[in-house]
């Protein structure tokens, strides 16, 4: 495990797990990802983890149009390592989830180590007045529905995006058990060293909000990593501050953003993802903290560099 002590901040600013009528600050369209997106950067986010929406209604979209509305405004305003996600949402089909990464070939994507029922439909109940018809439905499907990520569907990412667009990977494991299929992954030669490892935490289906899970997490990845990964950790909702708080208490880096919760404390909207960087930033010093550049993340994690996507 690396004893890194400069700290990585990922800030995923819109996701597709929340809906507009949750928050106003949700950004919907390619100049409030633009916008949002740079300010993260420059609240001191390394790396923008990012989804797209249908700048018509909010709904997430894998369209790589739209994606490439948006990446080259932010590559051109910032340093931060663009991290596109290839999880999408459970909707869309794989083919879908790998069109933008496929377009744009990044230096990151994200990649979930594992099929689970990734379930958002309690969203529903929280809200009884929807600004789009599809907004319900759509947390209600998740009660019946399966986030599909099959040993095929990673060999293809690791193919298609590793091997031939020399695009490395934040694997997202919402569960030990993934931690053991990215083991496998990397035995057989698929994966490569250093391991950029997310621990997702807090989505109902995965593993549920204890500070013990996160220390078996890591402890687990240590036993079957060595040195070469780096992690970070993520939390739903109320949990999110706390649990970054956690993480880089005991080494690791964290992840923030509108993604993950659209909170700033209790009974308090986050008006933006930067808001929440200020905020685990604030703490990252208190705690005497480094904060890693964009520049030093990218040799931490053995990135290609900027000038190398296709955006």
């Amino acid at each position: 495990m690396s004893k890194n002590r400069k700290v990585i901040i990922s800030c995923a600013v819109t996701g597709s797990i929340h809906t507009p009528s949750m928050s106003p600050y949700l950004p919907i369209t390619p100049d409030d990802i633009v916008r949002e997106s740079v300010a993260a950067a420059e609240a001191g986010a390394s790396i923008i983890h990012l989804h797209a929406r249908d700048p018509k209604d909010g709904r997430p979209t894998p369209s790589p149009e739209i994606f490439m509305d948006f990446l080259p405004r932010i590559k051109q305003q910032t340093n931060a390592i663009l991290n596109i996600s290839t999880g999408g949402s459970p909707a869309m089909t794989l083919e879908e989830r790998i069109a933008a990464a496929k377009r744009a070939s990044p230096e990151v994507a994200s990649l979930n180590m594992g099929s689970m029922n990734f379930a958002i439909f309690p969203l529903a109940e929280r809200y009884s007045q929807w600004k789009f018809d599809w907004e319900k439905p759509y947390l209600e499907a998740t009660r019946a529905g399966l986030f599909k990520n099959t040993f095929s569907d990673i060999e293809l990412l690791l193919g298609t995006l590793g091997e031939e667009c020399d695009t490395r990977f934040e694997f997202e494991c919402y569960d030990v058990g993934h931690l053991y299929t990215l083991r496998h992954f990397a035995d057989r030669g698929l994966a490569k060293p250093p391991f950029f490892i997310q621990f997702v935490i807090g989505i109902l289906g995965g593993i549920g909000p204890a500070p013990e899970h996160l220390l078996h997490l890591r402890d687990t990845a240590a036993k079957l990593f060595g040195a070469d990964f780096h992690w970070s950790a993520l939390a739903a909702g109320r949990h999110q501050i706390p649990f970054a708080t956690l993480a880089a208490l005991l080494g690791g880096n964290v992840r923030v953003g509108l993604e993950d919760s659209l909170s700033l404390g209790p009974g308090r909207l986050a008006t933006s993802s930067a808001e929440q960087i200020s905020k685990i930033r604030t703490i990252l010093n208190e705690l005497s903290l480094e904060i890693a550049t964009p520049d030093e993340a990218r040799q931490m994690l053995a990135l290609k560099g900027q000038d190398k996507t296709a955006f």
